[in-house]
């Protein structure tokens, strides 16, 4: 005979575990007995993008390498994925490291959904390496250089020393996710071996659509065996992958010591991207999803810059800008999580050559942006995503100047000039003018703040010379072609915080 109580019984308990296992939402457990992907056996890829020494001299201006004192840095990598120990070849004597094409994959239990990682730079050395800075710990001891991370393989994400909160600006990552930088301790204008790191996580997914087995059949109601990660069923412009991977955000519930995950921007509810601007940095998410192969993350800044230069002359006239000069512009932007991007050529845009003109005028350089920067199309979406910065032989007013609310120019004649000074040195001077000319059209003028752009503070026998010392800016004649920063506002009276007035908005006025 059926016990009738007993029934009733078991369907209330079981509906009680539903209840009580989804009232945290999605919540983080490692006890589920559940194999979270049952096509395949899960591994975890590490990869790293590029590696980047952001570290700088006593004056704050130029980056002098300090983290090895005899030659450029010696880089190697040292990561723990489950306490399995990986060790990259060394990179030697280069600050700078793009595309290194160092992997690594380790499998990891399938029935557990937390893997465990950690990461380290070293420089090596012959008797001693040292640990470089990619984290935002600012205490003295040695594990405060590294990087420790929770990869959930039921979600496909990451947190811990590296992460992306959404909602909650006390936790969020300034430096962004997949991005380490050594200067979130606050050691910007001190030697502590900081650097910048950028990688990405993935694990093993058969359709390769980046979306894990458990988040498409249990979240999604997605195939997968099939590639979604161009569907775009909420009709938001922005495809599943994007809102997959930049919409997650984890919590930690503290009363029952568990993570919990949620999509703010989910793929299949409308979000309107198009108007959305959450890091407050001229970019739409839909922008930031259009820039998003170029590093771009929307919740840190980026500064994107075209860059255009006119052909050489038919006497030998060479237009060029130096790659040092890049690279100190990226170093400079970076170390305060401005991510600077410049296209030269290598995001389709930049690296036009443009008819030689001994002398170009105001009108000229206005029929330039129309022909090389917008191809005569108003519209042009790079418009309000790009600040446009050219590079000519020599213009009729000023070395350098700005002519819309996005464009500026340097010219080589005059940036040539300077560099013939003993105390200047090449790569800081095309850097620090072009530098000056892009603080135009991100807000910083004479009429906002009179320490920059006054003529009489050019050389120590200036009336305004010694006055204007404080304001240690490139925006401040008196160190233009000399250094490569914006001040901080931290040395007193007659000093400017350029970097918090920083308005990423004002060139698309």
């Amino acid at each position: 005979m059926i016990n009738k109580n007993k029934i009733f019984f078991s369907i209330i308990t079981v509906f009680l575990l539903l209840v009580i296992n989804g009232s945290t939402g999605f919540s983080s457990s490692s006890t589920e007995d559940v194999d979270y992907d049952p096509l395949v056996d899960v591994h975890l890829t590490f990869t790293l993008e590029k590696i980047r020494s952001l570290e700088k001299d006593d004056n704050h201006v130029n980056s002098r390498e300090y983290i090895d004192r005899f030659s450029d840095p010696d880089f190697y990598m040292k990561v723990w994925i489950n306490d399995e120990f990986f060790k990259s070849p060394v990179w030697k004597n280069t600050k700078y490291i793009y595309n290194p094409d160092w992997q690594i994959t380790a499998n990891v239990p399938d029935d557990e959904e937390i893997v465990d990682i950690k990461i380290q730079l070293w420089d090596w050395n012959i008797g001693k390496d040292t640990i470089c800075d990619i984290s935002s710990d600012n205490t003295l001891f040695q594990d405060a250089y590294d990087i420790e991370l929770m990869y959930s393989i039921k979600y496909g994400v990451w947190w811990g020393d590296d992460c992306t909160s959404i909602s909650d600006p006390i936790s969020m990552d300034p430096s962004g996710y997949g991005r380490l930088n050594g200067c979130d301790d606050g050691s910007i204008y001190q030697r502590d071996r900081d650097v910048e790191l950028w990688f990405s996580l993935s694990q093993t997914d058969p359709d390769g659509d980046g979306v894990p087995y458990w988040v498409e059949i249990n979240e999604f109601n997605t195939d997968p065996l099939v590639d979604d990660s161009q569907r775009d069923d909420d009709g938001d412009d922005i495809p599943l992958w994007w809102e997959y991977y930049w919409g997650h955000e984890d919590g930690y519930n503290y009363h029952q010591d568990s993570y919990y995950h949620e999509w703010v921007y989910h793929p299949f509810e409308w979000n309107d991207h198009k108007r959305l601007d959450p890091d407050n940095d001229a970019l739409t998410n839909y922008e930031e999803y259009r820039t998003s192969q170029w590093g771009s993350d929307p919740f840190r800044q980026d500064l994107f810059v075209e860059q255009d230069l006119m052909e050489s002359g038919p006497n030998g006239e060479e237009i060029s800008f130096p790659e040092g000069s890049k690279e100190l512009l990226r170093t400079v932007f970076d170390r305060q999580n401005i991510v600077f991007h410049l296209d030269d050529g290598c995001m389709g845009g930049g690296g036009e050559l443009i008819p030689f003109d001994d002398l170009t005028g105001y009108y000229e350089l206005q029929d330039y942006y129309q022909d090389y920067f917008l191809h005569n199309d108003n519209g042009n979406w790079r418009k309000g995503v790009f600040h446009y910065g050219l590079v000519i032989h020599e213009a009729e007013h000023a070395y350098g100047f700005v002519f819309r609310h996005n464009s500026y120019q340097i010219s080589v004649v005059g940036m040539e000039k300077k560099n013939l000074l003993p105390w200047t040195d090449r790569d800081v001077v095309y850097a620090s003018a072009y530098m000056h000319e892009l603080g135009h059209t991100l807000g910083i003028f004479h009429g906002n703040t009179p320490g920059c752009d006054d003529q009489e503070s050019k050389y120590p026998w200036e009336l305004n010379w010694w006055k204007w010392r404080p304001y240690k800016s490139v925006m401040n004649y008196g160190y233009t072609y000399l250094m490569l920063d914006y001040s901080d506002g931290s040395r007193g009276k007659n000093d400017f915080d350029d970097w918090n007035r920083l308005d990423l908005n004002y060139f698309q006025l």
